[in-house]
């Protein structure tokens, strides 16, 4: 157990800490830096959390990090649109969607062909939500923003 005693010395407050003789001032600071410390934790962990959300939430969470959950209704590679983008549209086909994952072509690599692979799957997407002609989007650019998830929910 710590065990902390004021101890006047020389006219001084000194603080023993275990054995330690300290100055009280110094006490104050390292008081101080572990409070800091402890705040800085709390702030790292609570901006790792992402809130896992349906695919009609995610509307309401636009500009935040979050991960979306639903099944790939529909998924289309257009090959001959610039960029050659993939979407993946949860929950909805389009044109009905109520949010897409999109993999631009420079990405798809990396996934392989999606629009095969994930169609019909439950999936989990992470990452910044934006919005594009009024459907929220995330943007995929690496296959661990994407997961299967379970079946049911």
């Amino acid at each position: 157990m710590l065990m902390l005693a004021p101890v006047h010395w020389k006219h001084r407050q000194r603080t023993v800490l275990k054995g330690m003789v300290m100055p009280h001032r110094r006490r104050k600071h390292i008081v101080f830096a572990l409070c800091m410390l402890l705040l800085s934790f709390v702030v790292v962990l609570q901006a790792g959390y992402t809130a896992t959300l349906t695919a009609a939430q995610a509307k309401d969470h636009v500009g935040e990090t979050a991960t979306i959950c639903g099944v790939v209704a529909s998924a289309t590679f257009a090959a001959r649109t610039k960029g050659q983008p993939t979407f993946l549209n949860l929950d909805q086909p389009y044109p009905t969607h109520s949010f897409t994952a999109l993999i631009w072509g420079s990405d798809r690599p990396k996934f392989g062909q999606p629009e095969v692979v994930y169609k019909g799957k439950r999936m989990c997407v992470t990452g910044t939500i934006k919005v594009f002609r009024g459907i929220p989007e995330i943007v995929v650019t690496d296959p661990g923003q994407l997961r299967e998830a379970a079946s049911a929910r």
